[in-house]
């Protein structure tokens, strides 16, 4: 789907990946970019950045983890704006941890973000999108929807789900003219190490020798080039996909360097 002229929503777009991806999507054309996320006052600054450059950009500021947040903030949106053309799901938190390592609510907030937050939201625009039968889904995910390492159990079963609802998704949308983009890549320069502090050491040996770290500005491109052009799926960088060739014919070599080369528990 072209995004010219086309009404883009983005989950988690106050900072990072989201923002990167709005103002990409403002800088291609897109009509006006909504914009979720939990903090108003860090949305309002990527509205105004979008709007410093000619674009148009509107503010919605909702806890994505609250299924009853997500439906009243949908609704108000299909109100106000209508139908979004493209909802791009890129909302996500999650620490990497040891399974012992967490508690019963951090399990739930690291699937509640990204995998609830995205069936909430296009289970909100999905009749919407049928009725008019158009529209596309991008779902933002990791190298975990297809590969494990220690010290992540909680995050890397989210990704898993991303994978899974994109796919089954896909499957369920055949024969429409809605489109389900799935994103993942490897280790991304943003805010998210940061923002869960202890995870970038968690990033196995070979993946730090393997993968080179990509920009968000990258993600971004890569996002919007892959949605004008209706992707299944987008991985990133390119020797993340050498790396996948490795693991369909040597599952066996590739699941042992990822575990050998892991984090390891101190205790």
């Amino acid at each position: 789907m072209q995004i010219v002229n086309k009404i883009v929503l983005i989950t988690g777009a106050s900072s990072g990946i989201g923002a990167a991806i709005a103002k990409a999507a403002s800088q291609a054309g897109a009509d006006r970019i909504l914009l979720l996320a939990r903090s108003e006052r860090r949305l309002g600054k990527v509205a105004d950045e979008i709007k410093s450059e000619g674009g148009k950009a509107i503010v919605y500021p909702v806890d994505l983890a609250d299924p009853g947040e997500v439906q009243t903030v949908t609704q108000r949106i299909l109100d106000q704006e209508g139908v979004p053309d493209i909802l791009i799901n890129n909302a996500g938190i999650g620490r990497w941890r040891f399974l012992c390592e967490m508690g019963t609510e951090e399990i739930t907030d690291t699937m509640a973000l990204p995998y609830f937050a995205t069936a909430w939201v296009t289970r909100a625009f999905l009749p919407a999108m049928l009725e008019r039968d158009s529209g596309h889904i991008v779902n933002i995910s990791s190298v975990a929807s297809r590969l494990a390492w220690p010290g992540a159990t909680a995050y890397i079963a989210a990704c898993r789900a991303m994978r899974g609802f994109s796919d089954a998704l896909r499957s369920d949308l055949h024969g429409t003219r809605i489109s389900v983009t799935h994103y993942e890549s490897g280790p991304i320069d943003s805010p998210y190490w940061q923002n869960n502090p202890g995870s970038r050491e968690r990033v196995p040996g070979i993946a730090k020798l393997l993968v080179p770290v990509i920009s968000e500005d990258q993600v971004a491109r890569a996002v919007v080039k892959g949605v004008s052009r209706n992707k299944q799926s987008i991985v990133m960088p390119t020797m993340l996909r050498v790396v996948y060739v490795l693991h369909r014919v040597f599952p066996w070599l590739v699941q042992g360097l990822m575990t050998r080369t892991g984090y390891r528990s101190p205790s």
